[in-house]
């Protein structure tokens, strides 16, 4: 049975339908696409006091056979290897549902693949993404992506007059080397006390592929 993969792109403002149409001619079906908020290495932007840009995030899940084509192509297509004009991973998909198949579970694939790089996701209170990355960028890490999310575990349920409302939540996505993991998730686990109930959670996960990440 086939597996599958998911495929990220991190593109700017207005982009994201630039990649949903270069992505059908490697036969991608469709795509999800949010909305983020990147933070900006840029001497020219930061002597401007512009630190921060409104980012689309476009998800599509791909059938191992076309991931590494469509991949490759989109990044080449949408000029990745240029500084600012976005960025591309894939990572593994455990099971996924919602095509012809019922369920179509991974079976090997890219999961062979020695994995170099890492993404850290954070979901924490509305305001403090940024701090989360302040905090890793303190232990080596070159920025992330910010997005609105909205919780609604045991511990973010709060009363207002009575009345019980699930606050907003962020959630922050940092793609980092492997030998770096370790040090960024202790330096946000730290500064935000992540440890302690509601504070928020973090989690891992492998990249099997990056494209349009550069060294500043």
């Amino acid at each position: 049975m086939s597996g599958y993969s998911l495929l990220c792109c991190v593109v700017n403002m207005g982009d994201a339908s630039k990649v949903i149409k270069h992505s059908r001619k490697y036969g991608v079906k469709g795509g999800t696409i949010s909305l983020g908020m990147g933070t900006v290495h840029s001497r020219l932007l930061g002597f401007l006091g512009i630190y921060e840009v409104r980012k689309e995030i476009v998800y599509m899940v791909v059938e191992d056979e076309l991931a590494d084509e469509a991949f490759r192509g989109i990044s080449r297509d949408m000029h990745f290897e240029k500084h600012h004009h976005g960025i591309a991973f894939t990572s593994s998909v455990g099971e996924f549902t919602g095509t012809k198949n019922p369920v179509a579970h991974k079976t090997g694939g890219s999961e062979a693949k020695k994995s170099v790089y890492k993404i850290i996701y954070v979901v924490v209170d509305k305001g403090k993404g940024e701090d989360v990355v302040d905090a890793a960028n303190k232990a080596g890490a070159r920025g992330g992506t910010i997005m609105n999310a909205r919780g609604a575990g045991i511990h973010e349920v709060q009363k207002l007059f009575s009345m019980e409302i699930e606050p907003e939540k962020e959630k922050v996505f940092i793609i980092a080397k492997a030998d770096q993991k370790d040090g960024i998730v202790e330096s946000i686990k730290t500064s935000l006390d992540i440890d302690k109930p509601g504070n928020g959670i973090i989690f891992v996960q492998d990249i099997n592929e990056v494209y349009g990440l550069h060294e500043d």
